[in-house]
Formats: structure tokens, sequence, C-alpha cells
């Protein structure tokens, strides 16, 4: 019920600001997450490989860096 709710509150937030806003919806994208929050997706990475039994060592090159 609480995801229901979660989800339905999104839809009505969405459409609040289409309509005030008077524009279409533009969907994000697959990669919009990882774009909004790159550190975060690394650390989500890290910790699944981790858990699947793989030590994890990082080395970024300079056009990785965030």
């Amino acid at each position: 019920m609480k995801a229901l709710v979660a989800i339905k509150h999104s839809f009505i937030t969405a459409i609040w600001h289409m309509l005030t806003d008077n524009v279409p919806h533009r969907e994000p994208g697959g990669t919009y997450v990882t774009q909004r929050d790159p550190e975060r997706a690394t650390r989500r990475a890290i910790t699944a490989l981790n858990q699947l039994g793989y030590p994890v060592t990082l080395n970024p090159t300079e056009e990785g860096r965030v």
C-alpha cells in the first residue's frame, strides 16, 4: 500500500509540474540516476561486487574522474 501511495504521489507531482509549466512530459532516460549522483552509483556497484565475493580496487583514469 505504501508503494502504491508513493507512485500515485509521483504521478500527481509530475502532472502538476507539467500543467503549471505548460510543458510535455520528458523522460529522463536510463542513465538519469547515474548522471545525477555518479559517486553513489560507484559505491553501489562496489558494494554489489563485494557482496558477490569480488574485492574491488579503483584506479580511475583522468577521463573517469567525477
